[in-house]
Parts: structure tokens; C-alpha cells; sequence
């Protein structure tokens, strides 16, 4: 029986063979995220990939479970971590990565183009100067750019339209495509965010789209369809490109940006969006304690529609 929405589900896709990654998803049901640890079957070695940091939007408290979590995978899983990535600075979770470098002591990574983020998000927060997006990560990948995980190589495309500065990170037979498809019966993600384009997310997926038919495509959130109340978030290539109700074969791009249009404008903030980007924009780290000792945030008003 399939797990429910509700639900901290965890499920391992295994190696197709010399050249592909194990990777398990671990889904977070209180932002739809998908959490993944791609691994190197022979040497054990991993990366961790868009974990998060549990954020309580009403009480502003935070919690490590989902970190907890991982780790518990990597451990009982002869797991060594040797890179903690992400594919962009999320609008609906708070990102994991420094206390991850903490406690593993492997580096942290987000795209090159992510100060351009930071910069667009200063203004809006009127905190100048206050996001260090070399600081606070140890690399940042340009576009083409290779790594290794284990004997695995992973390659780094990027995929703006979501944001200006989304990556995609392909590992063998396995692809980390984050906030650009959703499961084909779910359809793509939105485009609205400062920074975002849906011209651009449509070039990004056709991107995707062209890499190999069998390649497994591993998306950023899922949350669920009237149809489906269990959470998914692999398919390949080739059922994406059947199947995917907004971007199949035969999709029309101008249809595709209207229609994608036309449905971001009726969508709301998410609900820790204001948070999370104060954290993210530091690589997953709180601003400095004032003077009585406490961490503040700062929400701006009437700057969104």
C-alpha cells in the first residue's frame, strides 16, 4: 500500500547498472519537498541533495527531523557524504546545508548565478549587503561544470525559470530537475517568483526532455492530484515526454507559457517564503542574535500582490 501525504515516505531507486547512481527520495509532507541522496553503489560515497530544515510557519520555530532522517539513511546505508547541494533557493522550505556541512563535514554547493538571486531579494527585504552567497557556500556551479561522487560523474545544467539561477544535476542514468517538472500527471512548476520566467522554464525542460529516454527524472515537490493521494516524484524521460500534461510531445510552447500563466497568477505566496529566502540567501543560517540574545526576521509588507 502506498503511503499517504501525511507521510515522511522513503523510497530507494536502485542502480540500473556501471555508471548509475542509487538514490532514495525522501518526501516532507508539510512542504511537498522531495529530499534525495544520490550514491555511488560501489564506493558508498553520496550527496545529499535539497534537504530541509523544518520551519513551523505559525509558531516560527525550527526542527531537525528531516535532517535526522537522512542521516539515519546515510548511516544505516555505509554512506559516506561527500557534497551537500542544492538545486536553487527555495520559496516553500528552509534549506539544510550549513548544519549539514556541520555535521558531516562535506561542502556545500548552489549555482553560480545565485548572487543574482540575492541581489533581487536585498532590495525587497531593504537589507543591503546582506547576503553573501560566496561566503556562505563553498561552490558555486557554473553551467557544464562536472564533480565526482565516488566514481560517478555529475554534471551540472542550468535551469532558470523557476528562478534565474535553478540547477539541474545529472548523475548517470538519474536527474535532480527540482522546481521545473512536477509528475507527469501533476504537470511543471510555477514561474512567478522575483526572477522568474516561464519562456525560460519552458527552454529549461525542453532541456530536460532531451536528455536519454530512460533517464530518471527526480522532481522537486509532489502534492498529490485528485486522482492520486500518494506521493511520487520519479519518472523517466520518455513517460514525461508521453504523458506530462503540460509539456508532453506536441506541446505548443506559446500554449504552454499561457497556460502557465494564466494558472501562476492565481497563486498566493507560499506560506514560508519570507522566512525561508532570509535563511537560504545565507546557506541555511539564521541571521545574527541581537542584543538580547533572540534571532529576528524581517517580513516585508505590502510588496507582493
Amino acid at each position: 500500500m502506498e503511503d499517504p501525504l501525511n507521510s515522511r515516505t522513503v523510497r530507494r531507486s536502485p542502480s540500473t547498472g556501471q555508471g548509475s547512481p542509487d538514490v532514495w527520495g525522501v518526501y516532507e509532507p508539510d512542504t511537498g519537498s522531495i529530499q534525495y541522496i544520490c550514491a555511488d553503489p560501489k564506493t558508498r560515497e553520496a550527496a545529499l541533495i535539497d534537504v530541509v530544515w523544518n520551519f513551523d510557519p505559525k509558531n516560527y520555530r525550527f526542527s531537525t527531523g528531516s535532517m535526522d532522517q537522512i542521516l539515519d539513511i546515510v548511516r544505516d546505508n555505509d554512506l559516506t557524504v561527500r557534497w551537500v547541494l542544492d538545486t536553487h533557493p527555495h520559496a516553500d522550505h528552509v534549506m539544510a546545508s550549513a548544519q549539514l556541512k556541520e555535521r558531516t563535514g562535506a561542502p556545500n554547493a548552489i549555482g553560480a548565478m545565485v548572487p543574482r538571486i540575492a541581489e533581487i531579494w536585498a532590495d525587497l527585504y531593504n537589507m543591503p549587503d546582506t547576503f553573501d552567497v560566496n561566503r556562505d557556500f563553498d561552490h558555486l556551479f557554473e553551467d557544464g561544470e562536472t564533480f565526482m561522487i565516488g566514481e560517478l560523474e555529475m554534471r551540472v545544467m542550468l535551469s532558470p525559470g523557476h528562478t534565474l539561477g535553478s540547477i539541474t544535476y545529472v548523475c548517470g542514468d538519474a536527474a535532480f530537475v527540482h522546481d521545473t517538472l512536477m509528475q507527469p500527471d501533476a504537470g511543471t512548476s510555477r514561474s512567478d517568483f522575483p526572477g522568474g520566467d516561464t519562456a525560460e522554464l519552458w527552454d529549461s525542460i525542453q532541456a530536460i526532455l532531451a536528455l536519454p529516454k530512460e533517464t530518471r527524472l527526480n522532481v522537486g515537490h509532489d502534492y498529490g492530484t485528485d486522482q492520486r493521494d500518494h506521493p511520487a516524484w520519479e519518472a523517466t524521460v520518455a513517460e514525461h515526454r508521453a504523458h506530462n500534461i503540460h509539456v508532453k510531445d506536441g506541446t505548443d510552447r506559446q500554449d504552454y507559457i499561457a497556460r502557465r500563466q494564466k494558472r501562476d497568477a492565481t497563486l498566493s505566496l507560499p506560506n514560508r517564503i519570507l522566512a525561508a529566502l532570509q535563511v537560504n540567501l545565507r546557506g541555511g543560517r539564521l541571521p545574527p542574535a541581537e542584543t538580547d540574545g533572540n534571532v529576528y526576521l524581517k517580513l516585508p509588507v505590502n510588496r507582493f500582490d
